[in-house]
């Protein structure tokens, strides 16, 4: 990926083939950062098109916090994975103390950003959980689909953590960022329950 640009300001399409070339990045933290920003945009389109729902326009403010909150995520993903490519390539020379603490450094960061998507993927989840509750019924589909957006990129938010890091056994930052994307699920599930009490 070209570093010096930003990922938001490609065209879609330009977009869909970046991600998909041969480059790590833009990659899954990217994709998750998106697919929450999507969702929050959702649930923005649900609340605004539900005049009966007196909460809609602070539903729609809230959302809209949260897409400004998301979508810049996916380039800070992007930058942070970069960074830690780059020091795991360090040459076998470098001190196996100083290379070590490098690689640690930059995993670390890449899960501070990954968190971060998960933790805006839990709030964008119940947030299109209350507007498939509250919302018009006409778009409550959009809702549930915004729902279960939110909880793919908590979900792969938390996975990548798993994967990019080498922790022991109850490592916080991984624990965290499961209980984000069990609470994801939980707002989907909710989400869900919408329809079938339709």
């Amino acid at each position: 990926m070209n570093s010096t640009g930003d990922l938001l300001d490609l065209p879609l399409r330009e977009f869909l083939d970046v991600v998909a070339a041969e480059e790590p990045t833009p990659g899954g933290g990217s994709a998750a950062a998106l697919a929450v920003a999507v969702s929050a945009g959702l649930s923005a389109m649900v609340a605004r098109a539900s005049p009966d729902w007196p909460e809609a326009g602070s539903a729609v403010a809230q959302a809209e916090r949260l897409r400004k909150r998301a979508a810049p995520l996916a380039q800070r993903d992007a930058e942070a994975y970069e960074e830690a490519l780059v020091t795991l390539r360090l040459p076998e020379r470098v001190e196996p103390e100083v290379r070590d603490a490098a690689v640690g450094a930059a995993l670390g960061r890449t899960a501070e950003v990954l968190l971060a998507i998960g933790e805006a993927g839990a709030d964008a989840a119940w947030l299109a959980a209350l507007v498939a509750d509250r919302g018009t019924p006409e778009r409550r589909g959009d809702a549930v689909a915004a729902a279960q957006l939110a909880d793919a990129g908590a979900r792969a938010a938390a996975a990548l953590i798993a994967v990019n890091l080498t922790v022991r056994p109850g490592d916080e930052r991984s624990v965290h960022a499961q209980e984000l994307a069990a609470t994801a699920g939980d707002a989907a599930r909710e989400a869900l329950r919408s329809i079938d009490a339709a």
